[in-house]
């Protein structure tokens, strides 16, 4: 148990870069897919570079930060059984699932995008990237607060953040109209 405080640091740092990936990768989809909209040669050119920088981003930072992230919470989990008991982490590790899922369907999405396949639009890209805010949000106060108990106030809250989130995505998206260089 004296590396029990190392094994936690790494999994936070890990977390950390894990969720910097998460939120990165859907701008940068974001810029490939206003860069689809571009006149030839900047739209290769900025579709080439950005290729790359969704490359690098993907498979040096995030994948690996969520394959360590991961294993440090497991190593935690085992140092720690009795956490498996408590209600507040059986809802963290639902939140854990969902921010899998998002992974893997981001990892979806950076494949398609390599593929030069544009599925999306930047309208929708820009709500997903909030996704992975929710979780976070979601995730933070489960294990701070410990209670698994007060889960309608978070869902509630959640509930909120998402409704605020929108709404600063439609602002953005009113003040982008009016302003394309914004």
């Amino acid at each position: 148990m004296e590396y029990y405080n190392y094994i936690k640091s790494l999994h936070l740092i890990f977390v950390v870069t894990w969720f910097a990936g998460l939120f990165y990768i859907p701008r940068l989809f974001i810029y490939h897919i206003e860069a689809n909209d571009k006149q030839s040669p900047d739209k290769e050119i900025l579709t080439a570079q950005l290729k790359v920088m969704t490359k690098r981003l993907w498979f040096i930072i995030a994948w690996p930060s969520a394959i360590l992230c991961t294993l440090f919470a497991i190593w935690l989990l085992v140092l720690m059984p009795a956490w498996l008991e408590q209600p507040w982490m059986h809802v963290k590790l639902g939140f854990v699932v969902l921010l899998i899922l998002y992974h893997l369907k981001c990892h979806q999405i950076f494949k398609q995008f390599q593929r030069d396949e544009v599925k999306y639009t930047s309208s929708f890209m820009r709500v997903w990237n909030e996704v992975a805010t929710i979780i976070l949000f979601a995730v933070i106060f489960l294990v701070v607060l410990k209670s698994a108990f007060n889960w309608i106030y978070g869902f509630i809250g959640i509930i909120v953040l998402g409704v605020l989130l929108m709404l600063g995505i439609k602002l953005y998206k009113r003040i982008r109209a009016k302003n394309p260089n914004a």
